[in-house]
């Protein structure tokens, strides 16, 4: 699935890079991280990152945030996006949030429909700052 990745900037390469590896260890060793993988008959088909995150506002509430999604362009349209996504949602609610937020790449159109049809709503404008290339 990282290499189905349309993104121009190429930000996803080799999966064998072992950057990959350390994230994975440094994200599973901590309790506010989950990754997720979908599977249909034994086979990975999706998958996600769900942050939980304590913030200040609204009284110190916490929220969840979904990165990552990503569905096999093998088995796209059958629902098993939306699927994930309420599950996200729902592991959100449990855990107590005020609310769960996503962010998706501006040149993800079809992303962005897929979202509202979900009932998403874009609220906020996102802003990055790099601070080095990737290597």
């Amino acid at each position: 699935m990282l290499r189905e990745d349309t993104i121009p900037d190429a930000r996803e390469t080799d999966p064998a890079d072992p950057r990959y590896a350390a994230a994975f260890d440094a994200i599973s060793a901590d309790p506010n991280q989950l990754l997720v993988s979908a599977e249909l008959d034994g086979r990975v088909v999706g998958t996600l990152q769900l942050s939980f995150l304590p913030g200040l506002s609204f009284r110190g509430a916490w929220r969840g945030q979904i990165e990552a999604v990503r569905i096999d362009s093998s088995v796209r349209n059958q629902g098993l996006g939306a699927k994930l996504i309420d599950w996200a949602v729902e592991c959100c609610r449990e855990r107590g949030c005020f609310m769960v937020q996503l962010t998706s790449s501006n040149e993800r159109t079809g992303a962005h429909r897929f979202y509202e049809r979900l009932g998403w709503v874009q609220s906020h404008k996102g802003f990055k700052r790099k601070l080095r290339e990737a290597e």
